[in-house]
């Protein structure tokens, strides 16, 4: 288990928990109130609710999620705390997710990849040579055409 940056795989994957807020992914886990339960079953969204939740009550939510099998967290950006228990409480972490709640939950029922389609811009992701930041935080550079200079 742990930080899965990349598709969620198998049409039967059971329960999957997205932060919201309105119409899309909670842009922060840490300032998030409402978690989104979807239970996907050949490759179709069976079930769906929302559950309100506080993020500095994090051991309340894991319980919350160990209780209805959550199998996978899809969320925005996250502290390192929060991820750590997440991934360490056995539920595969998806995390600096952005988007549209229902195009990101009709890619995730297909078991097509969301990364890097729904990625945050500027994450650190080695697919997008318009990535930079971990470089940038240890004072490389990129040129124009996306090589460290």
């Amino acid at each position: 288990m742990g930080i899965m940056p990349g598709s969620l795989t198998g049409k039967s994957m059971g329960c999957v928990a997205l932060t919201v807020w309105e119409d899309r992914i909670s842009p922060v886990f840490d300032a998030a109130h409402d978690l989104m339960l979807v239970t996907i079953d050949g490759g179709k969204i069976s079930d769906r609710r929302v559950l309100s939740f506080d993020p500095d009550r994090l051991p309340s939510l894991l319980a919350v999620l160990a209780d209805r099998h959550v199998e996978c967290l899809i969320c925005g950006a996250i502290s390192e705390m929060p991820a750590r228990m997440i991934i360490d409480s056995g539920i595969r972490l998806v995390p600096f997710i952005t988007g549209n709640l229902s195009k990101v939950l009709d890619r995730v029922a297909k078991g097509e990849p969301i990364v890097p389609v729904f990625l945050m811009p500027g994450c650190g992701c080695p697919r997008r040579n318009t990535c930079t930041s971990r470089r940038r935080r240890a004072g490389q550079r990129n040129d124009e055409n996306g090589h460290e200079s």
